[in-house]
């Protein structure tokens, strides 16, 4: 990879996104040193203007930025890294600097959350009482919130439509991962139909 380093004065803007959600959380600037050390701890550092040296995303907050992939632009001037984030990205403690009106990406964030309930079960979890059923009583759940859906649009309340369809998209990402499948996996072959 190389990058243009000279058009700004050694500094290249970075953007930072979200490995699962996509969502963007920051912008920053490296210099080569930056780059370097971030390549080389996958962890990312920045060139801070205003503090005038490397400083490492999380260095006092904990909130370190993991590297998943770093992409370089068709100027070669600007990086785009995604990352998996430790905890909220902003320093006021909201998870993109950029103050979004709701999280755009959120039912990505809610496969996340399905997944985690099934790597470190929760006493209690929803998603767990129903993994304990089994596949049956999940692909079952998938059907009655299908047909509560079609019953919304047709009979019921733009409200209840959200709320059907709510539990629709829900049970249906618990239906995948019980399958060992993922969102990706439908956006890719969405993407295929699509060309």
């Amino acid at each position: 990879m190389t990058i243009d380093f000279n058009k700004s004065d050694g500094l290249v803007p970075v953007i930072i996104q979200d490995e699962q959600t996509l969502e963007v959380l920051m912008l920053g600037y490296m210099n080569q040193q930056a780059y370097d050390k971030t390549v080389k701890e996958n962890i990312v550092t920045f060139f801070s203007r205003s503090k005038n040296r490397l400083w490492t995303k999380g260095e006092t907050s904990n909130n370190f930025l993991h590297v998943k992939s770093i992409t370089l632009d068709c100027d070669n001037d600007t990086l785009l890294i995604k990352v998996k984030p430790d905890g909220p990205t902003c320093h006021t403690g909201a998870r993109s600097c950029f103050n979004t009106e709701y999280n755009q990406n959120f039912i990505l964030q809610l496969e996340q959350i399905v997944n985690d309930r099934y790597e470190n079960p929760k006493e209690g979890s929803y998603v767990n009482k129903l993994r304990e059923k089994g596949l049956n009583k999940i692909a079952q759940k998938v059907g009655e919130e299908a047909v509560e859906t079609v019953i919304a649009a047709l009979a019921q309340t733009e409200t209840d439509m959200i709320n059907e369809s709510s539990d629709l998209v829900f049970h249906l990402i618990v239906l995948l991962r019980e399958k060992g499948l993922s969102l990706e996996a439908i956006a890719k072959n969405l993407e295929s139909r699509h060309k």
